[in-house]
């Protein structure tokens, strides 16, 4: 039997997501307000998932062979929690033949970075095929005797965050193949803005296969329709694609992930810091990694110590075998009861630049390329320019992609 959500749980979810989920800068209060009376008008029409609405999407998958991609965070609402999407999708009679694996696997238990292999599920049998492996486009053999693939894994909204480049590579192959791609919608908790330096063609990859900002404030399933008609596929071709659509949610919706989307993003604050902590990824310095406050803190062994009064040492743990720093004492800063953001910050990292006494220990090059996007940002830093000439300087991008996702934008 497919769940969906029960009413009663519903009502007290959306109630939690206003108390826990609320917060903002002060210069943002009128926006918070709006937010909040939203939700709280929203409390009688809770957020519907696009998996919930089995009525939408079951009758295209029946009798047909299909491939998935999933992780850990596929899942349908139910009275006891939720239910996995393939477990539900099996018991219904769906004849799901294989389960494609994005980065952190199809359980999500993978550090970041972490070769995925292929392999069979333990709990359903089902062959695994890695995204994250030797290979992150399927095969014409891979796809061989599929129908459908169906798409279903939460996006937090970052071009890094690799997940929007497993969809595009799954839209170009099933376009190769002519296989219909369904992608079931969820929230993107950083849709209410767009800002960040913008990725040019030459420094496109995995963490960034396409000229879009840092945030791009879109679901995966409007991202998936740009895409695709864009021109953005391999060749200009273009998916069958049909889009599952949320219900009951707008882009200034504060919506709460009950599931860490991936190891290392165990909460809002972390999820909504992460577009700014995540640049120290092409970095020296230590976000957070091998505490329980990923992308809450920063810190590195080399910074001034006598510039910060906030100290902690990385060790091995869930998401993070060896994280950077590993048993060092790391100096920096603390910002787990950090506001919610409406904007990518460079105040940290510009911070953090300023107290490194040797400035050749930072900068990680070609790493801090792949996740700014560019090579601007990291000579803008070193250049000593503020935050705000900085910002300056992604206007002209940011106002071109606007007008790119006016058209693709499904929801208020």
């Amino acid at each position: 039997m497919l769940f969906l959500y029960h009413f009663k749980n519903t009502l007290f979810l959306s109630f939690l997501l206003c108390i826990s989920c609320g917060n903002t800068n002060d210069k943002n209060d009128k926006k918070t307000e709006n937010i909040s009376t939203a939700i709280i008008a929203d409390t009688l029409k809770p957020v519907r998932v696009a998996a919930n609405r089995t009525e939408a999407y079951i009758p295209l998958l029946q009798d047909k062979n299909i491939g998935i991609v999933a992780n850990q965070t596929s899942v349908i609402f139910n009275e006891q929690g939720h239910t996995h999407l393939v477990d539900s999708l099996l018991h219904s009679g769906i004849k799901i033949k294989k389960v494609f694996a994005p980065e952190h696997g199809f359980r999500g238990q993978a550090d970041a970075g972490e070769k995925v292999s292929d392999g069979t599920d333990k709990k359903t049998g089902l062959p695994l095929i890695s995204l994250y492996g030797k290979n992150r486009k399927p095969s014409t053999e891979q796809l061989k005797e599929l129908d459908v693939v169906l798409f279903d894994i939460q996006d937090v909204g970052v071009r890094f965050y690799t997940y929007i480049a497993t969809l595009q590579l799954i839209m170009e192959a099933c376009a190769d193949n002519n296989i219909p791609v369904i992608v079931l919608d969820r929230p993107n908790p950083n849709a209410h803005y767009v800002d960040g330096p913008t990725m040019k063609k030459e420094h496109s990859g995995f963490l960034g296969m396409t000229e879009i900002p840092l945030v791009y404030g879109m679901t995966i399933g409007e991202y998936a329709q740009m895409i695709n008609n864009e021109g953005w596929l391999e060749n200009s071709k273009k998916a069958d694609l049909t889009v599952i659509p949320l219900e009951n949610w707008t882009h200034t919706t504060v919506y709460h992930l009950p599931i860490r989307p991936s190891p290392n993003l165990p909460n809002d604050t972390a999820i909504n810091l992460y577009p700014s902590l995540g640049l120290f990824e092409g970095t020296n310095v230590n976000a957070g990694r091998g505490t329980e406050f990923q992308f809450q803190r920063y810190g590195a062994s080399f910074m001034d110590t006598t510039a910060y009064t906030f100290s902690y040492v990385p060790k091995p743990n869930f998401g993070s075998k060896h994280p950077k720093e590993e048993g060092k004492t790391c100096y920096g800063k603390d910002l787990s009861d950090h506001k919610r953001m409406s904007e990518v910050s460079l105040q940290w990292i510009i911070d953090a630049y300023n107290n490194t006494p040797d400035k050749n220990q930072f900068f990680i090059t070609s790493g801090f390329t792949k996740h700014a996007g560019n090579t601007e940002l990291q000579k803008q830093i070193e250049a000593g320019l503020s935050e705000n000439e900085i910002r300056q300087s992604w206007a002209t991008d940011l106002e071109k992609f606007k007008k790119i996702r006016a058209k693709y934008l499904m929801y208020d």
